[in-house]
């Protein structure tokens, strides 16, 4: 789930993230958004894991080592909790 201290701003398909306290900033493309917003969504990453199966053509493996660096990177910014 996203921070308070973080302001989303959508830009068409890709979303930056910033960090008010650290003032560290994240860019988003279309897919790391589609991620972020199922993040502040569902109740679980495997959720998110299954929503992302069933919207694109990809490999499950791959979909899980993807995702979970990307919630890591979140994490290391301190854009996202995972409780």
């Amino acid at each position: 789930m996203p921070m308070s201290d973080v302001l989303v701003q959508n830009l068409a398909d890709e979303a930056v993230l910033l960090n008010l306290e650290s003032e560290a900033y994240f860019g988003l493309d279309a897919i790391g958004t589609r991620i972020f917003t199922l993040l502040q969504e569902k109740d679980s990453i495997a959720a998110v894991h299954q929503q992302l199966l069933q919207e694109y053509d990809v490999d499950s493996e791959r979909l899980q080592q993807d995702l979970l660096s990307l919630i890591e990177q979140l994490v290391e910014h301190g854009l996202v909790q995972v409780i």
